[in-house]
């Protein structure tokens, strides 16, 4: 598969911070890269440089075959980027921002407004499209942000935290019209702080911080560094959980964690099912009480936890 964003070794210093450090990204046609990282990571760093908002210290990116620099004049045309807030005009209805978009990317009125009325139908705008954007709630105005960086009819797509502060309805809304530009092939490279984003749009992830990719692969892949399932029982007394450890530690195969305070021991769950019916027979065997048992899926929180060493809430 073509990639349509390479970049190599792309480095970026403000003053005595280095933002980048020697960044290296690739994203195939028609696919999605999500970004994570804490804040201050690099992350909107990296869209400025391959938006031309801003240009790299060192190294090389290019976009759609068109190098950042060299040829950012031309990338413009190509590209389409939707910020962390939303860019849009307040004094004008929701029509006339998306004309007005379309007049800046040097179309005629009449192809401006025939783009911009797709745009409505298509973001379930057409009731508002007349109503001044001051009276839009924040889900619809950042429907007609997204909107207004598709009038160009971009080949990539580039969103910085595109959900940020809207309620979780508007939320789902936007991955389903998000996930609907990929089907019809748009390359985009996702920013987002909400991991659960990253894992249900992107194909592949990258983790940034300190400048740097630290992790990258499918959200799959990245689960399986951390491991596979675990068992997490708590045992009742609290003052049992020596013994309950002792008593599972033979099926743990040396990977068993103790929490004496709580009474918590969690152990690797190599075999499913059948383990979790060994591990109850065992701690029955012992004469301890298992107040309560479940069985712990990796998710990408704890990929970033134990990459990073930051819990998601640090996430943006």
């Amino acid at each position: 598969m073509r990639a349509v964003i390479e970049v190599e070794a792309l480095r970026k210093s403000y003053g005595k911070v280095r933002a980048l450090e020697g960044v290296d990204l690739t994203v195939p046609e028609g696919t999605v890269l999500g970004l994570l990282g804490p804040n201050g990571a690099g992350k909107t760093t990296i869209v400025r440089i391959l938006t031309t908002l801003l240009e790299p210290d060192s190294g090389r990116a290019t976009v759609a075959g068109l190098d950042v620099v060299d040829d950012a004049r031309a990338l413009r045309g190509v590209i389409g980027l939707a910020g962390q807030f939303a860019a849009v005009d307040e004094t004008l209805t929701g029509r006339e921002n998306l004309v007005l978009v379309g007049r800046l990317y040097h179309l005629d009125r009449a192809e401006s407004r025939r783009r911009a009325e797709e745009v409505l139908a298509r973001f379930d705008l057409l009731d508002a499209a007349d109503r001044r954007v001051a009276g839009y709630s924040g889900g619809m105005r950042r429907r007609l942000d997204l909107g207004a960086s598709l009038v160009g009819r971009p080949r990539v797509l580039f969103l910085d935290e595109p959900t940020s502060g809207l309620d979780p309805r508007s939320r789902i809304g936007l991955w389903e019209l998000i996930g609907q530009l990929v089907k019809d092939g748009t390359t985009l490279l996702l920013t987002t702080q909400y991991l659960e984003e990253a894992d249900r749009l992107a194909d592949s992830i990258a983790v940034i911080d300190n400048g740097r990719v630290i992790a990258q692969g499918t959200a799959g892949e990245l689960k399986a560094r951390v491991g596979g399932e675990r068992l997490d029982v708590m045992v009742a007394p609290a003052s049992d959980v020596m013994a309950g450890a002792a008593a599972l530690a033979p099926m743990a195969g040396g990977d068993l964690h103790v929490d004496p305070a709580e009474g918590r021991i969690s152990l690797a769950l190599p075999g499913g099912p059948p383990t979790v019916a060994e591990a109850v027979r065992r701690l029955d065997a012992a004469g301890v009480a298992i107040a309560d048992l479940s069985v712990h899926r990796p998710t990408l929180d704890d990929v970033f936890l134990a990459l990073t060493g930051r819990v998601s809430e640090d996430v943006g």
